[in-house]
């Protein structure tokens, strides 16, 4: 008789065939399968040999192994010295864990163990696979690569949508076709990235849904690959520098989670299952989110130049149209006064702050906001008090010139000494400061990482230390910014409490960047400033109304200086304020879903079937005659609602209509927005 492992949620279903001498092989992830519905017999029973094949069939497991059958991608790249470079499972034990399974596999030829923990969370139907793997032989063992984790997908899965991208323009839509070539994305830049972000979509024909993200913030790859039976294979890991990872005998390795989830209700119910899984990685202060407060950041308003007067007279102004969260960003520390120096000296600059930053902070606090504070810890300027005294603690590699970007080195976060002296320097502010808030930032990649290569000890090292703030500060909220959107993964997301979604704050770019974000992460995480006309980062001008809509589908904030407003601007920001403030429980507590209409319509939903906010935005000109009717398919059918377009009418139409036959939009110019309330009437 056959053994079986299986895992369900309420919307999802993994199996895998148990032997006790090999991997388990998948046979199942999907949709929820009904409870009986289990497969008969064994996989190989069910595939007659085909021609010129081995005569022991290898179908894909849950380890894939090298050199011994299979033919596709492996789980495991390794040596130890050119010998024990084939590996295959001999032994599998299966060890019951909450809501998931331990596979506990080992290779007596190859000497090694691993270790793949499987867990299908009931509440979000997120799978998440974790691989550790253990060198018992005698000598060190070389590894190349290791997957996180794989995932089968059916024959029927037709599209894979990635997103790609650059500073200032992150989120750009990718769109494959699958077939028989491999599609791989690789990210080597050492971080997270602006061009590669480490997640995808696939659609099925039926409209099913497939996504997978990796719970890592540095390099990585995934890979789909077709399969000799007409289904694909996708798998994603680290990607490993030559010589990165040597194991030594009884020394272990653990890879990231891989986060996979799948929904018949499409890419949006792949969202929402990624939305509440992050929702549950977030480390709130005191265990609850509170309301995301308005948040005012200094950089595009000031720049380098501070100066504590104005700096005052700017809070005055956020306090009295409702900024609740004041941050002072970049030019605040030793020396600062632009971005070719100081980076590493943590103290208040002496000319700017004669005493310090408490005069600033206790006014802006005195006006009832939080205040925050820029850091950038892992990074260092030749020309700082630190380099001076401590060049060695930035990475490089010995006889290669040091690669400057921003004017900036990297420092090792693989060393404790460099992370003591971070956390000793930024503690010593956030102690005698009421400081709330860091926005932590990341402006560089990481072109050349040690004589020995230290991507993956850069990256541990840094979760270290938002560890180590986070234990020793629990009521400071964390940005994870890296050049805007560098930074937005599962993994940092444990550590951190909002993304800066893009330093690219023209709404018209913003619209896309947010709709890519929403496809992995939740919308109260995701950081929507109100930014200049003209935008800084393109030269474009939009109306107010335009940039204070498209931020209020994130958390909320601004970043021009208010002083410079006109009447009519500053007032159709503080109402913009007013409407957020008055809708983010239902945008951040619920659930949130993308759509398009004809004629270049694109359209958020955010709350649930009983209560919507609906953000409709035209960023071109009407080509069409009449507008074109916006259909909501998520609405219950035999329920009567009450439709309330901001600045219009409030009208009445039962939901199956407002689905399938949909809502007559008013004329919208160009660079328009409308948000809509639908409830139960």
């Amino acid at each position: 008789m056959t053994d079986f492992i299986r895992l369900d949620s309420a919307g999802c279903t993994a199996i895998w065939e148990i032997n006790p001498d090999e991997a388990p092989l998948w046979r199942y992830w999907g949709t929820r399968l009904a409870d009986a519905a289990m497969p008969v017999g064994s996989l190989r029973g069910t595939r007659p040999e085909p021609s010129f094949s081995l005569h022991f069939d290898q179908p894909l497991s849950i380890f894939p192994g090298t050199g011994l059958g299979w033919f596709g991608q492996t789980a495991l790249l390794a040596h130890r010295n050119g010998a024990d470079w084939a590996q295959a499972i001999t032994g599998c034990e299966v060890e019951p864990i909450d809501n998931g399974v331990v596979f506990h596999l080992s290779d007596e030829v190859a000497k090694i163990a691993v270790s793949i923990t499987a867990v299908l969370d009931p509440e979000t139907d997120v799978l998440a696979l974790s691989t550790a793997l253990r060198n018992d032989g005698d000598f060190p063992l070389d590894v190349q690569w290791l997957a996180a984790g794989n995932v089968p997908l059916p024959d029927n899965a037709e599209i894979v949508r990635s997103f790609g991208g650059r500073h200032n323009g992150e989120f750009v839509p990718i769109e494959d076709r699958l077939s028989r070539s491999v599609w791989r994305r690789e990210n080597r830049r050492g971080l997270t990235s602006h061009d590669c972000f480490p997640g995808a979509v696939v659609e099925c024909a039926g409209g099913v849904g497939y996504g997978a993200q990796l719970a890592w913030s540095g390099n990585h790859i995934q890979q789909i690959e077709w399969l000799a039976d007409g289904r694909w294979h996708w798998q994603m890991g680290e990607w490993l520098a030559p010589g990165e990872v040597r194991l030594d005998s009884g020394e272990t390795i653990s890879t990231p989670e891989l986060l996979a989830t799948c929904s018949g209700e499409g890419v949006n119910g792949v969202a929402w299952a990624f939305h509440r899984a992050i929702r549950k990685r977030i480390d709130w202060p005191e265990g609850r989110m509170k309301p995301r407060p308005v948040h005012l950041n200094t950089w595009e308003g000031f720049y380098f130049d501070h100066d504590l007067g104005a700096l005052k007279e700017l809070a005055d102004a956020a306090a009295a149209i409702g900024v609740e969260r004041f941050v002072l960003d970049d030019g605040w520390f030793h020396g600062r006064n632009d971005d070719t120096s100081s980076l590493g000296d943590w103290w208040p600059d002496a000319d700017k702050y004669p005493d310090g930053l408490e005069p600033l902070a206790s006014h802006v606090v005195g006006l009832g906001m939080e205040f925050g504070l820029w850091i950038e810890p892992e990074m260092v300027n030749p020309d700082s008090e630190l380099f001076r005294v401590h060049p060695d603690w930035a990475l490089q590699i010995a006889g290669r010139p040091l690669l400057a970007a921003r004017n900036q080195l990297v420092l090792d976060m693989g060393r404790s000494d460099v992370r003591d002296y971070l956390f000793d320097q930024i503690s010593a502010l956030i102690r005698t400061l009421p400081i709330s808030y860091l926005k932590w930032d990341h402006n560089r990649d990481l072109a050349h990482a040690g004589d020995a290569p230290r991507y993956r000890a850069q990256v541990l090292g840094a979760y270290a230390l938002f560890r180590r703030f986070r234990a020793a500060f629990p009521d400071v909220e964390i940005e994870a910014c890296a050049g805007g959107g560098g930074r937005i993964d599962a993994g940092i997301a444990a550590h951190t409490h909002r993304f800066w979604t893009s330093d690219n704050i023209d709404a018209v770019s913003r619209v896309s960047i947010q709709r890519g974000y929403l496809q992995f992460m939740p919308p109260e995480l995701m950081g929507a400033h109100v930014g200049a006309s003209p935008a800084h980062s393109t030269g474009r001008s939009q109306s107010m109304r335009f940039r204070s809509g498209v931020a209020r589908a994130g958390h909320y904030g601004i970043e021009l200086d208010l002083r410079k407003l006109g009447k009519k601007d500053l007032a159709r920001l503080s109402a913009g304020i007013t409407a957020y403030k008055d809708s983010r429980d239902l945008v951040h507590n619920g659930r949130c879903w993308r759509g398009e209409a004809a004629d270049g319509i694109s359209w958020l939903a955010f709350g649930d079937p009983t209560d919507l906010m609906v953000q409709v935005i035209r960023t071109s000109p009407q080509t069409f005659r009449f507008a074109p009717q916006l259909r909501l398919p998520m609405l219950m059918a035999d329920q009567l609602y009450s439709i309330e377009p901001e600045g219009h009418p409030a009208f009445s139409q039962y939901g199956d209509w407002l689905a399938k036959s949909g809502i007559s939009l008013p004329p919208m110019k160009g660079e328009d927005i409308l948000w809509v309330r639908l409830r139960l009437a």
